[in-house]
């Protein structure tokens, strides 16, 4: 199992390595395993194996059971520490790659913050836009189609006091409804479940969002497909690129919400 000459650097550890073939040697189907197979698996030595398992019984990594040796939960902590250093945005990420590779088009995620929304995600293709997008841009969320999915999400008396909030975000948007032609535009979103923005932040952006939801259903972000409106109709954007984009948020959720159920143990 050992893999010699594996390091060759100065600064290759190789005590650390020999630590990783004996916690490697435990498998399925094999709870405990003697010092003599655990040196006859990795090739190491039967006292250069007794010495590290001492080391990992004292870290708590392994522990006696019977003639040989078990892992113990701790060992959990080496993979955990794997799965709770990715953020909701790595995780989502790739989902997001794969949707610009079908599509052909930028994808960008976004959280409420007051009125606005701020971009936190982007996968974007080299196109010739109106506005600059980068992560942490503001937008007014009213005239977006993330913002119109994350303001649907919210409780419909809340929206009023939500909006009334100052924009950050130094754009004045196309679209300026009055209170009731957006009620009306966020019952319709309630209804489908997406949004579509056509042309009301700025000319030529045409964009539509869905919200991506975590483990409780909860919507946390938003998701959207972005095109140049000279280049792409509205009928395109909702007939070939909505469908995919769906399948992206459904995607994004189940994977956030199945790293947050993973559970963190501690021996």
């Amino acid at each position: 199992m050992t893999d010699t000459g594996r390091g060759t650097g100065p600064d290759f550890i190789e005590a650390l390595a020999r630590g990783l073939d004996v916690l490697r040697t435990f498998r399925p189907g094999v709870p405990s395993m003697t010092l003599s197979e655990i040196a006859g698996v990795t090739g190491l030595a039967r006292p250069t194996v007794r010495r590290i398992l001492i080391t990992l019984e004292t870290l708590g990594y392994v522990r006696g059971a019977g003639r040989g040796y078990a892992l113990t939960p701790r060992v959990l902590d080496l993979g955990m520490a794997y799965v709770n250093s990715l953020s909701m945005w790595d995780v989502a990420r790739p989902h997001m790659e794969k949707l610009v590779a079908q599509t052909n088009e930028s994808t960008s995620m976004a959280q409420l913050d007051g009125s606005d929304i701020v971009y936190v995600a982007r996968v974007a293709v080299p196109k010739i836009v109106t506005l600059a997008v980068n992560i942490g841009t503001r937008f007014p969320a009213a005239a977006t189609s993330m913002g119109k999915v994350l303001l649907a999400a919210l409780p419909p008396a809340a929206v009023p006091g939500v909006l009334a909030e100052a924009s950050r975000s130094g754009i004045a948007a196309r679209w300026q409804p009055a209170e009731a032609e957006l009620e009306a535009s966020l019952r319709e979103v309630r209804a489908k479940g997406w949004a579509l923005a056509d042309q009301d932040l700025a000319p030529g952006i045409r964009s539509v969002a869905t919200g991506v939801r975590d483990g409780h259903g909860t919507v946390i972000a938003a998701v959207n497909v972005t095109v140049h409106a000279a280049e792409t109709s509205v009928e395109t954007l909702l007939d070939e690129h909505l469908p995919k984009l769906l399948r992206t948020a459904a995607d994004i959720g189940h994977d956030w919400a199945l790293t947050a159920s993973i559970p963190s143990v501690t021996a």
